[in-house]
């Protein structure tokens, strides 16, 4: 696990990215090591007071993680949630509050 967080960052810190306006982006990269590559894809935007974000990441024997996560502000509260799922499918939903 700890070699996947760590390739992550390299891919984050090597991921090269397109913006189709200057509210949505997309980023994707990979690394290739004696393992293999591992791959990462992400995207997301912001429109009214919404935003959103999708990554997945897969490792090099092929097991992948997709999280889904977005937040909605109005009147100084803020309510956001977040879908993951992992390599064998099993799923966890956060949602959470918020007020600034």
């Amino acid at each position: 696990m700890r070699q996947l967080v760590t390739m992550s960052a390299l891919m984050a810190a090597l991921s090269i990215g397109a913006a189709a306006d200057a509210n949505a982006w997309t980023r994707s990269g990979s690394v290739t090591g004696w393992r293999g590559t591992a791959t990462v894809h992400a995207s997301g935007g912001c429109a009214y007071g919404a935003c959103s974000r999708q990554i997945t990441r897969s490792g090099p024997y092929g097991y992948s993680v997709s999280r889904q996560g977005s937040v909605a502000c109005a009147s100084g509260a803020c309510v956001g949630s977040r879908t993951t799922t992992g390599p064998y499918g099993n799923t966890v939903v956060r949602y959470g509050t918020f007020y600034r």
